[in-house]
């Protein structure tokens, strides 16, 4: 497989991102909405801004969460936070909210790839590595690339139904496999391997 090299590439490929909180797994295995956190706003805002992410939507079915979203998102755009930060307001601006995965399809022109994310090996799916994945968005334009990532214990298996592969997992160094990490750390990670220099 040939390598891409994306400086010599004058428009990156289209790459969006979902935080899924609902349909999502707890740590028994049971279908619950989990909640939203400050932090993975702004900052898998900002890392996404860094690598020219298009669109980060927040998926949520609690309507007491999504008004929470907004008001952090005002805070940024329009509040104190605007004139305190000027630089994060161009980084939030391309949050968006959806209840759904299915309401956030409706905001693409054309179908996406769809790719879910998973700490877990989830062996039962379709799978694409790291390097697959890249050479994929890279090298086909023709339509845009939808990164998933889960909260709480992972997505549920009827939103991994809706895509098209599970990413491999990150995997480090350390000696028992741990991969616990923040999603704000895995989607870090992540866009630093598909789209950067």
């Amino acid at each position: 497989m040939s390598k891409v090299e994306p400086g010599l590439v004058s428009q990156p490929p289209e790459l969006a991102l979902g935080l899924v909180h609902w349909p999502c797994l707890n740590q028994h295995g049971e279908v619950v909405c989990t909640n939203v956190t400050n932090f993975d706003i702004h900052d898998i805002a900002r890392s996404s801004r860094v690598f020219g992410v298009s669109r980060y939507f927040i998926i949520n079915k609690a309507q007491e969460q999504l008004m929470f979203v907004s008001r952090v998102l005002d805070h940024w755009m329009v509040g104190e936070g605007s004139d305190h930060n000027p630089q994060r307001k161009t980084a939030v601006r391309m949050v968006r909210l959806a209840e759904t995965l299915e309401d956030s399809l409706k905001e693409f022109k054309v179908k996406p790839l769809i790719i879910a994310t998973s700490a877990q090996n989830r062996g039962e799916f379709p799978k694409i590595s790291f390097s697959e994945l890249r050479e994929k968005m890279w090298s086909d334009r023709s339509r845009p690339t939808y990164l998933l990532f889960g909260t709480g214990w992972g997505v549920t298996d009827d939103v991994i139904d809706q895509c098209d592969f599970v990413l491999d997992p990150i995997r480090g160094s350390s000696e028992d496999d741990f991969r616990h990490l923040s999603v704000r750390s895995a989607v870090a990670i992540c866009l630093d391997r598909l789209m950067g220099q």
